[in-house]
């Protein structure tokens, strides 16, 4: 498994957690009332996607050099928001945070 797909698993695992509250399940909320139901329809198929669906979206936007940080977002430039997954220097998750 790639650091990316370890970072996508994470953001995974974190749904529904404490960890996720103020991460990954605020950048879904806030999009899922944000974005047109077209936009939703066009990429999943569905004009209310489910949590995972949107997690599936996820592209990588950038991944920091200098630390084990990987930023996430939507396809097609639709907001300025990402979910930043951050790994200490060994590997092990330390936060996911929602930024803009």
């Amino acid at each position: 498994m790639s650091n990316e797909q370890k970072a996508l698993q994470d953001i995974r695992n974190a749904v529904g957690t404490e960890v996720g509250e103020y991460s990954v399940d605020e950048f879904i909320s806030h999009h899922l009332e944000e974005l047109p139901s077209s936009y939703w329809k066009a990429k999943t198929g569905f004009e209310v996607p489910e949590t995972h669906q949107v997690i599936d979206l996820l592209i990588l936007r950038s991944k920091w050099d200098d630390e084990e940080v990987y930023d996430f977002t939507l396809p097609d430039d639709v907001t300025d928001y990402v979910i930043s997954v951050k790994y200490d220097d060994s590997g092990v998750l330390e936060d996911i945070d929602m930024e803009s």
